[in-house]
């Protein structure tokens, strides 16, 4: 009885099989079996590799936000100006202006053949002069002179630097520093003989804002004057200064996982001199 419902059930089969007997075989059926399993193995490969894969979008957008601020980190080498030539500024398009950068910033002296001559330092936001003295005279008097370049009577220069900024605001060529009393005991002499006789590294990182803008490392002090940025490079001239230099590291705002957010590291950016 369960045989013949076997069977009757066996009738419903609408791809009946032939027998072995009356079977072929032939090359081109093998040869199309064959590529069709590559054929499926390809696909089947394509879609776990799609699978697997993260998924890149890229979105622009306008921020709207204020008071946020955008993170610039930065590590690069100029192996032939001295780190006390070298400042780091930065401006941009809302007018805001940050001069000689020194906060968050750190500089490494380096030989002329790159290796480091000393710790490297962190940059305080303020600085401050010190004045060296000696048995037989003080640099630092009540009232120094500003060797013709006072804008009045009354202005002094007690330090080495105020004689540098009255001679600046003046546009006067300044002298040689060795004729400056206030400069004989201070260290200015012993950094322009070192200008570029030396290297620096500067790394870390600065805040700016979500603006349009620019940031520079230049040689020389940095002022604004009648709205025009300079760089008071003296008693040298811009035109000695070789601004080679190379990018270990230049990136902006946070790393993406799966994105190149540092496309400029490993440049090295060959200058001519005065360039």
């Amino acid at each position: 009885m369960s045989s013949q419902l076997i069977d009757k059930f066996k009738q419903l089969d609408a791809y009946a099989k032939t027998l072995e007997d009356f079977r072929i075989k032939t090359a081109t059926g093998a040869a199309i079996t064959v590529t069709g399993g590559l054929i499926m193995m390809l696909l089947f490969l394509s879609e776990l590799y799609t699978y697997m894969s993260p998924n890149i979008s890229e979105e622009l957008f306008v921020d709207t936000s204020r008071g946020h601020k955008l993170r610039i980190n930065l590590d690069i080498i100029v192996p032939t100006i001295s780190c006390n030539y070298l400042v780091l500024d930065a401006m941009d398009s809302s007018g805001e202006q940050h001069l000689q950068m020194e906060q968050n910033i750190h500089k490494r002296r380096l030989d002329l053949n790159g290796n480091p001559i000393e710790e490297p330092k962190k940059q305080e936001i303020a600085t401050s002069t010190t004045i060296k003295q000696n048995t037989s005279e003080v640099a630092l008097v009540e009232c120094g002179s500003c060797y013709g370049a006072a804008l009045n009577e009354s202005q002094c220069c007690n330090t080495c630097e105020e004689v540098k900024e009255a001679y600046r605001l003046r546009r006067w060529a300044l002298p040689d520093l060795s004729t400056i009393e206030q400069c004989k005991n201070d260290d200015s002499i012993e950094k322009t003989n070192l200008a570029l006789k030396e290297g620096c590294q500067i790394y870390g990182y600065m805040e700016v804002n979500r603006v349009g803008g620019s940031f520079h490392i230049a040689p020389g002090k940095s002022f604004t004057i009648n709205h025009v940025h300079v760089h008071d490079v003296q008693p040298y001239s811009s035109s000695v200064f070789n601004t080679t230099h190379f990018i270990k590291h230049l990136s902006f705002g946070t790393d993406i996982e799966g994105a190149n957010t540092a496309p400029l590291d490993g440049i090295n950016g060959v200058a001519k001199e005065g360039k």
